[in-house]
Parts: structure tokens; C-alpha cells; sequence
């Protein structure tokens, strides 16, 4: 398989969530979960194959975000507070879709 044949990553989840701090407490008392982010407005926990974002609504709208080596194509990104870049973009029914820089990504 060369790199082109290889299948896109899919590097979180975010749901929404009505209070984060409660809600990471709920996630690791009841899974095997690793936070490698949190604030009052959002939490990143990490699972063996893939990371789940807690986002508070109005804050951060619920999405799927994918790794693209190309995110650039899809318009101008954005730098977050983790260093992270991407652009958000909506598929054919409205579903955010956060498309990630690969390289502003720590694995």
C-alpha cells in the first residue's frame, strides 16, 4: 500500500456536553481514558484508537475531526490554542466537519 492508498484518520469526536469538568470525571470513572486537554470550554480524552472532545455548546459545535495532508485545499486554517490548524467545514447534510492539519498535530 503507498502512502496515497493509504485511508484518511479520523483524530476525534466532539459532543456536546453541558458541564466538561463533570463529564471527564463521568468518562474516567467509567472507561480507560487519558485528558490531554481541558478548560472550562472543551476536553480532549484520549482512547487507545481514536480521542473524544467534550465542547460545550455555543462554544464549539459538535464534529467529527479528521487528519487531511492537504487541509490547506479546503480554505484558509485556523491556529488554536493547542497549536493545532484546520478549517471547519460542512458536509451535504450540515455536519461539521474539522479538517486537521496532519503536521500542527501531536500524536
Amino acid at each position: 500500500m503507498t502512502k496515497s492508498d493509504e485511508l484518511d484518520v479520523i483524530h476525534h469526536a466532539a459532543i456536546p456536553v453541558t458541564d466538561v469538568a463533570a463529564s471527564v470525571i463521568w468518562y474516567q470513572q467509567h472507561f480507560r481514558c487519558a485528558v490531554a486537554y481541558q478548560d472550562a470550554t472543551w476536553a480532549l480524552l484520549k482512547f487507545a484508537n481514536v480521542s473524544m472532545a467534550l465542547v460545550m455548546p455555543g462554544q464549539h459545535p459538535p464534529h467529527l475531526g479528521v487528519l487531511h495532508e492537504h487541509a490547506e485545499q479546503y480554505g484558509e486554517l485556523t491556529t488554536h490554542r493547542d497549536g493545532t490548524r484546520s478549517i471547519y467545514v460542512p458536509d451535504p447534510d450540515g455536519n461539521q466537519i474539522e479538517i486537521m492539519d496532519v503536521q500542527s498535530v501531536k500524536r
